[in-house]
């Protein structure tokens, strides 16, 4: 049965999947949902005997229903193989009583690997499949993980360019030392002089601009995003929780049908989101805990029912989740009005202009599935080195973040219900941050390299292939623009003048 995609502002329906994939956004400013969320067909017991590229497709196939099942297996094979460090792709570790996703075994150890190692293909896929002759460029805008995942899935990909803005002082070193490093005749690397939203918003603009895609479109070029307002980003993700709750399962953790709780350390939400989505496909899901960090925007949404931007930026540990404008809860918002595309355009036109907006009440009872919480810095480093002590495990900032919240979670409600917590990044990523918390005093006169071989030395893990690729690569990529310079940007590099 063929499931097509609409916007949830209401301007677009009846989109197939891969068009949905190739737009990246909708033509009125809305995100692709799907008409109906599937159910999922295989039975958990089944799902338990699957490998992790079996699950995807027993997945996937339910919402990308015009991709033959050839060309889905072989987007699925491409995406999830010797890129990734272990067999399993995505392992759990049973860590203080709780069950750690590790979603940072990919080629940039972030979890956007789950989803940006398989988005090249099912874009490239997609093109063929709707005689698009343009070359399509990706345009993205990064907190710091989604901006090298993307790249290192597009970088050379043939008939696709890929652009990535990132806030030039808002990542960690070692996050852009790996972005303005990439090779790549077809990439382009900008830091931009303000923060994520700034660049967020500033790509969302360039999307909108009918005047540029014309220009663009007389030059044979197309926009499209690898953000998770991409659904072909957001398919992916509910993978690794109908996989999670199976090994659950096969390992004897749970039984058939008891549910599962998920803490998700929360930036743009779609990762949170996509758990979600699981939970509307059946599967066992019970708390879906939202953790923030001291930009609390998400927590004090599902606390009051009010959305406010208007807040100070703050830069954290974890900046990856330094974020105030959440792309992806439209996609719930939409859900919780009753699908009502009127009410979830007349929101979003709220936070354009005011920053700031209230739910009813009926759309607040409809999210009795999410609860918030927040960590301070202060509490994230308490995390970092608690559980480092009790247990060897070394976890990074934003893993930390929802460590945080689990345990404040666990103290307010007394749920003993098993815990997938996702681990988003790994501690290689963001080791200065770490190691001031573990080992303070050996920060002091260490290179950040340093840091990571120390690192490795006391945590009796591996440094990851991408860590050491960077050592020593050249930069790149060195442009640097104010917000209102990147479509002359945008413009050069694709030589259209």
């Amino acid at each position: 049965m063929e499931l097509l995609y609409k916007s949830t502002r209401g301007g677009e329906s009846q989109v197939t999947a891969s068009r949905a994939i190739l737009q990246g956004l909708a033509g009125d400013g809305g995100l692709f949902v799907p008409e109906r969320i599937p159910k999922l067909t295989a039975g958990f017991r089944e799902l338990s005997g699957m490998s992790y590229q079996e699950t995807a497709y027993e997945v996937m196939k339910l919402f990308l229903t015009d991709f033959t099942e050839e060309e889905l297996k072989h987007c699925i094979r491409s995406a999830y193989d010797e890129k990734f460090d272990t067999e399993v792709i995505a392992p759990l570790a049973k860590v203080g009583g709780a069950y750690y996703l590790e979603l940072f075994h990919g080629a940039t150890i972030a979890f956007k690997d789950m989803a940006l190692s398989i988005l090249p293909y099912l874009m490239t896929t997609a093109a063929k499949k709707n005689q698009i002759s343009n070359e399509i460029v990706i345009l993205t805008a990064t907190s710091g993980d989604t901006g090298k995942a993307a790249l290192a899935g597009f970088a050379d990909v043939p008939s696709t360019r890929i652009i990535v803005f990132y806030p030039k002082d808002g990542v960690s070193p070692v996050q852009e030392k790996q972005m303005v490093t990439q090779k790549g005749d077809n990439t382009l690397v900008v830091g931009i002089r303000g923060n994520f939203d700034d660049a967020q918003s500033g790509v969302k603009k360039l999307f909108g601009d009918q005047e540029l895609a014309e220009e663009l479109s007389r030059a044979g070029f197309q926009f499209s995003s690898a953000n998770s307002i991409n659904i072909g980003r957001l398919v992916p993700q509910i993978v690794y929780y109908v996989h999670a709750y199976a090994r659950l399962l096969e390992n004897g953790e749970l039984k058939e049908g008891e549910k599962m709780n998920v803490v998700v350390p929360t930036g743009n939400f779609g990762n949170i989101l996509a758990a979600y989505y699981a939970k509307q496909m059946g599967l066992p899901v019970g708390k879906l805990i939202c953790a923030s960090n001291d930009n609390k925007v998400l927590y004090d949404f599902f606390r009051t029912g009010t959305y406010d931007r208007n807040r100070p930026f703050i830069l954290t540990a974890s900046p990856s989740m330094d974020i105030l404008i959440s792309s992806n809860l439209e996609r719930l918002l939409y859900r919780i009005a009753g699908e009502d595309a009127g009410k979830t355009a007349e929101l979003m036109g709220l936070l354009g202009t005011e920053g700031v907006y209230e739910i009813t009440g009926d759309m607040r009872d409809r999210l009795a599935d999410f609860c918030g919480y927040y960590a301070t810095e202060k509490e994230t480093e308490e995390v970092i080195g608690r559980i480092y002590e009790d247990s060897g495990y070394v976890m990074d900032t934003h893993t930390a973040v929802a460590a945080c919240a689990f345990e404040k979670y666990r103290a307010d409600t007394a749920d003993d219900t098993r815990t997938v917590i996702a681990s988003t990044a790994s501690p290689y990523k963001f080791t200065r941050s770490v190691m001031e918390v573990i080992d303070g005093e050996a920060c002091g006169g260490m290179s950040d390299f340093e840091l990571i071989d120390e690192l490795s030395r006391i945590s009796g893990t591996k440094i990851p292939n991408a860590i050491e690729e960077i050592r020593t690569a050249p930069v790149r990529h060195k442009t640097v623009c104010e917000t209102h310079e990147m479509k002359q940007v945008v413009r050069t590099f694709l030589g259209v003048e």
